[in-house]
Parts: C-alpha cells; structure tokens; sequence
C-alpha cells in the first residue's frame, strides 16, 4: 500500500474514532431546499449544519420539521412528520456509518429501549451495510411518518419498508439531540443557533 493511502486509510480511522465534541462550526457545502413536502405535509427547514470529527468533515445535515423550533425539548416533543437529510463528505464504508449511528443511538437511550429496538436498529446497520461505502456527495435521508415508522432512503431510493415506530425515532434523533450528541456544534446549527 501506498503511504499516501495508509495515511489516508490512518486518517480516515481518526476521524471516525476521535471524541465527540471536537468540531467547529463551518457553513455547508449542501444546498438545503428551504422546505419539502413529506406526505403531503410540508416540512420546513429547521437548521443545517456539518459533522466534523477532529479536521475532517464527515457529512452535512439537514432537519426537517413541521414548524421552526430551537431547543431539543421541542424537537423530541413536536409531533408530525420529520427528516432527517445528509449529503456524505467523505467516502465512508457504510457498515461503518450504520454501526457509528446505532452507537450514538445507544449513547443517548436507557438500554432496555436498546434492547426493545434491537430489530430496528440491526435493519439500520443492514441498510448501510447493503453499500460497500458512501462516497463524497451521496446522499441519505430518514423520512419519519407518525404511526408507519422510519423510511430509509439511499440517493433518493426507498430502502426496504419502513422500521420501527413513533419512540424508536425518538431515539434516532437523540443520535444528535441527546444528552452526549454526535457533535454540540452540529447540535446548534440543527436548531438553528449557529452563525
């Protein structure tokens, strides 16, 4: 292997593996549409921000809501449709980005709901697992639909039938609005806080 590829591979491994919390706020390279339209609900965009891990910038993300809101209170108790929208900026294995997201999922929920959702969660890492990788400019979303679940899309295509129900979404956005969230800056932004 090259040394420019092992320092690749080395660094690709420290971003996915360092402390949460070491990011920075940075402006998205993603144009969000400002709003969607989720079954025949339209969704407004509530904030944006980028997921970095040390230097690297892994992906950007959008939340969808039903109306603007701005502390993680309202977001967990808002009802109706959400999305959750990503656009990678790194390649990533995909096995690797559904086991980071069930990771953060377990970090941020009492271990019997873990357990209760455990089908849903392994349909979660199969999803991404299904992609030998993301590469730069992928995208991702999480449509949620009160009382049909949490559809999975991969460029835009429907993965398999919908997962899961209205207290496992609760705990996929706990993944950034929980109490230890993939990133505090990306947090912000997501609620539109951040410049």
């Amino acid at each position: 292997m090259r040394p420019v590829a092992v320092l690749s591979a080395f660094s690709l491994g420290l971003a996915l593996l360092a402390p949460v919390g070491q990011s920075w706020a940075a402006p998205t390279s993603t144009k969000f549409e400002p709003t969607v339209t989720l079954q025949d609900t339209k969704l407004v965009l509530n904030g944006a921000g980028t997921r970095v891990k040390v230097f690297f910038k892994v992906y950007d993300m959008g939340l969808y809501t039903t109306k603007r809101v701005q502390t993680v209170e309202e977001v967990l108790a808002l009802p109706g449709p959400k999305r959750l929208f990503f656009t990678a900026l790194r390649d990533v294995p995909g096995t690797d980005l559904g086991r980071l997201f069930v990771k953060g999922l377990a970090a941020n929920s009492p271990s019997d709901l873990v357990i209760k959702h455990t089908v849903s969660s392994n349909r979660l890492i199969e999803i991404f697992s299904g992609r030998s990788k993301l590469v730069v400019g992928d995208t991702f979303a999480m449509d949620f639909v009160p009382g049909k679940g949490t559809q999975f899309y991969i460029a835009g295509k429907p993965q398999g039938a919908p997962v899961g129900d209205d207290e496992y979404f609760g705990m996929v956005l706990r993944i950034w609005f929980g109490a230890s969230p993939a990133d505090e800056t990306l947090k912000a932004a997501l609620l539109g806080k951040a410049d």
